[in-house]
């Protein structure tokens, strides 16, 4: 089946980096006819961002430096495997859906990415799109759940914050609210995409199992109730990104299964996602907290050529 197709960063606070290794398995590659010019759209669970590393610092071949897009991120693999003529990652750190049709300015170090449908065209047969979590503000709310204790006692932010009881506070989830508000903003890209490249087939790429809960301190500084609850906004954010792919005549890449058992509670070697410390002992680096490490990019780039495969059966 050829499908019709159609995610914002954590600010960081940066710590020395480790050493470490970790063999990881190879990536799947394409074991179907190829794509000739792939665009991938996204946020910076697209640009499996990061601040420096054994695999180099974050690359500007595509987007300014401060999109802070690795080297390893899934939509290179991807393009890698399929062998694609023509490539490009728009994908960019804070990144809404509002930055596919308009710049994204105020980057870091200065920096404006251009529109990410910039780089679409007639002939774009392939395009991947992983977005929603900055337009949810997701990032934020995780930011607010950083607890040094790990308790609900009253003590002032960070030894004891509460991001549920922020986010939920007169009896109403602001987060569930802001999921319900972004279907339509993304249904709204995929409509745009299919406008640009009539021919694409359009990949939406959800969002890993970053976070279990409960159970997670110390590796993960927040309360298990917080745990909880940002464990459920994810999955909630997941479903509606699902229905928002049906809606805008898209497949679903499914990177959140594959992904369980893999959250930033696990040991550093098995995780695909990191926790609060910006610390990476997959391919060394230092890292974005809450944010996929490069075996988290691997496993996406598997997902996607996956789906990929499947679609074209």
């Amino acid at each position: 089946m050829r499908a019709r197709t159609r995610y914002r960063a954590i600010p960081v606070v940066l710590l020395a980096s480790v050493l470490g290794l970790l063999v990881v398995a190879p990536i799947a590659r394409a074991d179907t006819p190829g794509y000739h010019e792939y665009v991938a759209l996204g946020d910076s669970w697209t640009a499996d961002v990061i601040i420096a590393g054994t695999a180099g610092t974050p690359t500007a071949r595509y987007v300014p430096i401060d999109c802070f897009q690795s080297t390893f991120d899934y939509p290179k693999q991807v393009a890698k495997a399929l062998d694609v003529a023509q490539f490009y990652d728009a994908s960019c750190g804070s990144a809404t859906t509002q930055n596919f049709a308009d710049p994204q300015p105020g980057l870091p170090l200065g920096g404006t990415n251009p529109p990410q449908f910039s780089h679409l065209t007639p002939d774009t047969d392939l395009v991947t799109v992983g977005i929603g979590g900055n337009d949810v503000d997701l990032a934020g709310a995780v930011l607010d759940c950083l607890n040094l204790t790990g308790t609900r006692l009253p003590l002032p932010s960070p030894l004891a914050a509460s991001c549920k009881a922020k986010w939920t506070a007169g009896g109403v989830d602001r987060m569930s609210e802001n999921i319900r508000a972004a279907k339509p903003k993304v249904i709204d890209a995929l409509d745009a995409i299919h406008e640009r490249s009539p021919k694409a087939d359009v990949f939406v790429v959800n969002y890993l199992a970053g976070i279990r809960g409960p159970g997670c301190y110390p590796l993960l500084q927040a309360s298990n109730a917080d745990q909880v609850w940002v464990a459920q906004k994810l999955r909630e954010l997941n479903t509606m990104l699902a229905a928002a792919a049906d809606a805008g005549d898209a497949q679903l890449v499914d990177t959140y299964t594959p992904s369980i058992g893999h959250d930033a509670c696990q040991l550093p070697t098995v995780r695909y996602v990191e926790g609060f410390l910006p610390v990476s002992l997959n391919q060394p680096a230092i890292a974005v907290p809450i944010h996929p490490n490069s075996a988290g990019a691997d496993s996406q780039a598997t997902s996607v050529i996956a789906a990929i495969n499947d679609s074209r059966r």
